[in-house]
């Protein structure tokens, strides 16, 4: 039994994804902060593993950003009244956001064939970071990828306009978020080795 009419509803939704994103935020800073503390531990004794990231994260961190220029493109459609290529660049940001698992998938063979993997027989606890942090932020992206799909199923259905576009704006903040997300990551990995 729900106590919210459907107005209330709305009005806690936009709330509740930045709980949700502030959430995401500290388990990632949380790891960060582990693979700090481990690197400052294991220089120390000579066992931490410096080794160059691998290009296709470089190559992910181009794509994402297109796909945010994608959704805000998508945004000033919707503002626009113009369902159809709305819903055009949000099947674009979706494709951009699958292009961004292959190349992290890329990335992470790329690590394999240099003999860096995430546990067992020749793994490193450097790599082993690189790979979980890598990996969970691509848990969170296909959580994006769903809400994407979701979001230009209901625009094609012409459920978005200038008035009434809450679900559109809570799929790209929570988009937006995991492409800074991801950029953060990045660069914390690129410069902290």
């Amino acid at each position: 039994m729900s106590y919210l009419t459907a107005e209330e509803k709305k009005k806690v939704k936009k709330p509740f994804l930045w709980i949700g994103i502030a959430s995401m935020f500290m388990a990632f800073a949380g790891l960060t902060s582990g693979y700090v503390v481990s690197r400052k531990a294991l220089l120390q004794s000579n066992l931490w593993m410096e080794f160059a990231l691998p290009n296709w994260f470089l190559y992910s961190t181009v794509v994402i950003g297109l796909s945010s220029v994608t959704m805000v493109l998508a945004s000033r459609m919707i503002n626009r009244d113009d369902t159809p290529n709305a819903t055009r660049m949000i099947g674009i940001t979706f494709g951009l956001g699958l292009l961004f698992l292959v190349f992290q998938y890329a990335g992470w063979q790329d690590l394999i064939d240099r003999g860096i993997y995430f546990t067992g027989k020749g793994s490193s606890t450097s790599g082993s970071w690189v790979y979980a942090i890598t990996f969970f932020h691509l848990l969170h992206i296909l959580a994006g990828l769903i809400s994407l799909a979701k979001t230009a199923n209901s625009c094609s259905r012409g459920k978005y306009s200038r008035q009434k576009k809450l679900g559109f704006e809570l799929a790209a903040i929570f988009w937006h978020f995991l492409g800074a997300l991801w950029l953060y990551l990045f660069l914390f990995l690129l410069f902290i080795r």
